[in-house]
């Protein structure tokens, strides 16, 4: 999980942004928030539902998660992206900028951290928007998907021989 002090400070502005809805702290909101920022990565709301239920020991359903996960959205907590496999989400570290590698094949999601990219990007002067962050989605084959590609074509190959 981030750092106890990092929790705290997204703990309180879901704490804050509840109480400015009319919404009650419930126990359920903050396991879901517990799990969101003790997992790495991207996640799916079942697959954060499974999580709560095996590790927390906490019955939620699942329009629950759904449910707050749209709040902590609102919040600004969480982020949402739409690959190709479906919609993932992230907890949102301060908009930290990075590009995300998508596998075409198996739908494999890697997270990419690039200077060159980061700076060609910050360059960018676009007339009338200003710029607080970005996302870039790649699309290609993962190392495993294109050496299994590459086997296949020299089957193919040997085949035709």
């Amino acid at each position: 999980m981030e750092t106890e002090n990092q929790y705290q400070v997204y703990k309180s502005k879901f704490a804050e942004f509840l109480k400015q809805q009319g919404l009650k702290k419930t126990p359920e909101r903050f396991a879901i928030l517990d799990a969101i920022y003790a997992t790495e990565g991207h996640f799916t709301p079942e697959s954060l539902l499974e999580d709560i239920l095996n590790k927390q020991n906490f019955r939620l359903s699942r329009a629950t998660v759904y449910n707050n996960m749209d709040l902590m959205l609102e919040a600004g907590l969480i982020k949402k992206h739409l690959f190709t496999n479906g919609v993932r989400y992230e907890k949102y570290v301060d908009f930290e900028s990075h590009n995300h590698l998508i596998c075409t094949a198996c739908g494999k999601v890697m997270e990419c951290r690039d200077e060159g990219v980061k700076n060609a990007i910050e360059a960018m002067r676009i007339k009338k928007f200003a710029m607080k962050g970005y996302a870039l989605y790649i699309y290609g084959l993962c190392s495993r998907c294109s050496a299994a590609q590459k086997r296949r074509q020299k089957k193919l190959m040997n085949k035709t021989k």
